[in-house]
């Protein structure tokens, strides 16, 4: 019985979003998930921002499911001026 539990486990799929940090001034930092739009959060510290920005992802997920089947196309690339 624990091999089933297992192998279920290990079939739930790895998703990765980029993510983009903002420090505040006033402290803290805000967090948007540019291919979920409208996907926003916020922490006191890093840490807490990457934490809460994974469940706001969950979140949206859970009420957007089409979001994962529709194609990504983003990129991130330095820009100099």
């Amino acid at each position: 019985m624990k091999a089933a539990k297992k192998n279920k486990e290990i079939s739930q799929s790895v998703l990765n979003f980029n993510a983009v940090f903002i420090e505040e001034a006033d402290g803290g930092y805000s967090v948007s998930v540019p291919s979920l739009p409208g996907c926003f959060s916020q922490g006191d510290n890093f840490e807490e921002a990457v934490k809460n920005i994974k469940e706001a992802i969950s979140l949206y997920l859970e009420e957007e499911p089409e979001a994962l089947s529709k194609p990504r196309r983003e990129f991130m690339a330095p820009v100099t001026i």
